[in-house]
């Protein structure tokens, strides 16, 4: 089948209690890995690039990963997403070249000046059959080219006229998600028992009010990586240094789910995977230096990474028929 918009993916995962993943993808093994994954679990999906990855792997050649995925999986509904697109223009190109959604982050702007660019990318996206997801609220942390020192929480009382105002498809919102793979001070967190940093709840008191005001509508969450502590311990022990890195627990991303959120992010997980396994890889093998030797098992550990993440977390797993 062709590239989708999300909206049919949408509305059964709001009515059924799910999320739909989307992961950014940067070359063809990410690609590979994730839409492999899919295929085996029945999951529709949706493949999200950001502005630092055109710019890394070029528009074209993205465009054309992707369609292999599509061809290669042809019972999979897939999405192509534009992942924080920071102006009209680059949403235009995005749109233009073939991507079935586009998310505009007018949320550094103010209010008035996010509804105003909100509205004209989603009238242009609406014209080519394309939706669009808008924000209220900022991350706090650095991935790709998106860094806000100081988050801001989503303030519920703006949601309706932002959604009215602009006409916006999926509205992502910040409850305490942030970008990067150190979503969390030590300060802000506690440690269990074994001395793990367990961080803070996620503000679902903000979520279940932004629900009630805006009945049946599609919730989005970035900055959702959970920052799995075996692929962390494996690039430390094989001469990285990542202290202290930590994500957001995957019971509470299962809970958001269960909830308004329809689509979850997932970026530095993915990262972690294939850094590790590479590192390991020539930790153990100093002596190779073929690409397909050492990009084969980080691939796979990317595989069985959103082969997790469909089942345990984000509940989309067998969820392909319903969503085409």
């Amino acid at each position: 089948m062709a590239l989708v918009t999300s909206k049919k993916m949408f509305e059964q995962a709001y009515k059924n209690g799910y999320a739909i993943g989307a992961f950014n993808v940067n070359n063809m093994e990410i690609v590979q890995g994730i839409t492999e994954a899919c295929k085996e679990e029945k999951a529709p999906v949706i493949l999200q690039v950001s502005k630092g990855a055109r710019a890394y792997a070029n528009h074209t050649y993205l465009i054309k990963l992707v369609e292999a995925a599509v061809i290669e999986c042809p019972d999979i509904p897939i999405v192509l997403h534009l992942d924080h697109g920071p102006d009209f223009e680059t949403c235009k190109a995005c749109i233009d070249g073939g991507f079935t959604s586009v998310m505009i982050d007018g949320s550094a702007h103010s209010f008035a000046d996010n509804i105003a660019v909100t509205k004209k990318v989603v009238e242009y996206a609406h014209d080519h059959g394309v939706v669009v997801e808008g924000e209220l609220g900022t991350l706090a942390g650095i991935e790709d080219e998106v860094s806000h020192a100081v988050g801001s929480y989503t303030r519920p009382e703006e949601v309706e006229e932002f959604v009215l105002k602009t006409g916006v498809d999926s509205l992502a919102i910040a409850i305490g998600t942030s970008h990067g793979a150190y979503k969390f001070k030590p300060d802000q967190c506690t440690r269990n028992a074994q001395g793990i940093l367990v961080p803070p709840e996620l503000r679902f008191d903000i979520l279940e009010e932004v629900s009630k005001r805006l009945p049946n509508f599609p919730i989005v969450l970035h900055g959702s990586s959970s920052v799995p502590q075996d692929y962390v311990k494996m690039i430390n022990e094989n001469g990285g240094k990542m202290p202290d890195a930590i994500g957001v627990p995957e019971e509470q991303l299962r809970r958001a789910a269960e909830l308004s959120v329809c689509k979850i992010n997932i970026d530095s997980d993915l990262r972690l995977a294939m850094t590790g396994t590479i590192r390991k890889f020539f930790n153990e093998h100093p002596d190779k230096f073929d690409p397909r030797e050492y990009l084969k098992p980080a691939r796979a550990n990317i595989k069985e990474l959103v082969r997790h993440k469909l089942k345990d977390v984000l509940g989309c797993a067998g969820k392909a028929d319903e969503c085409k």
